[in-house]
C-alpha cells in the first residue's frame, strides 16, 4: 500500500465527524476504527437485522461499509472544505459473508484533484479467523461544495 501525505492536518477529525453524521452507519452499527492518510478501516458487528435469507451478512450491508471506507480513505487526502461522493464502484463477492463481524478496509490507489480511485476489501472474522469475502474498486469525485440539483 502506498504512503500518502494528508493535505489537511485535521483530516482524521473531519472524517470522524462526517462518519458520525451518517445515519446509515449508525443504523448498521458500524464503527470507524482507524483513519490514516489514504486509509480507513470500519468494523461491522454481526446482527440478525443485517442478514439475507441464508443468515450471511447481506450484500447491501457489506457494500455500504466498504463504500464508506473507500470514500473516507479518499477524503483523508483532500484539502480543507472538500467533500467526496462515490461516482462508480464495482464489487466482487468472493465468499459468503458469515462471521462475528466484518472488517471493511478502504485505501487510495490513485489520488487526484477531482477524481480519486480507491480499492476496498471486506473480511469476515469467525473464531479469530479472517476470510476475504468481497473486494471493491471505487471512483470518488471531490468538490469544494456539493449543491443539490434543483
Amino acid at each position: 500500500m502506498a504512503e500518502f501525505r494528508a493535505l489537511n492536518d485535521d483530516f482524521a477529525a473531519i472524517v470522524r465527524g462526517s462518519f458520525n453524521r451518517q445515519g446509515l452507519m449508525h443504523l448498521l452499527g458500524a464503527t470507524l476504527e482507524d483513519v490514516q492518510p489514504g486509509y480507513v478501516h470500519i468494523l461491522l458487528p454481526f446482527k440478525e437485522g443485517l442478514t439475507q435469507q441464508h443468515s450471511y451478512f447481506h450484500a447491501g450491508a457489506i457494500t455500504s461499509v466498504v463504500d464508506s471506507a473507500c470514500g473516507y480513505a479518499a477524503l483523508t487526502l483532500m484539502p480543507p472544505d472538500t467533500e467526496v461522493l462515490t461516482i462508480e464502484y464495482k464489487v466482487n463477492f468472493l465468499a459468503p459473508a458469515r462471521g462475528e463481524f466484518a472488517i471493511a478496509r478502504g485505501h487510495v490507489l490513485k489520488p487526484g484533484r477531482t477524481v480519486t480511485v480507491c480499492q476496498g476489501e471486506v473480511l469476515v472474522v469467525q473464531d479469530g479467523i479472517e476470510k476475504l469475502c468481497a473486494t471493491m474498486l471505487a471512483t470518488m469525485i471531490s468538490r469544494q461544495e456539493f449543491q443539490e440539483a434543483v
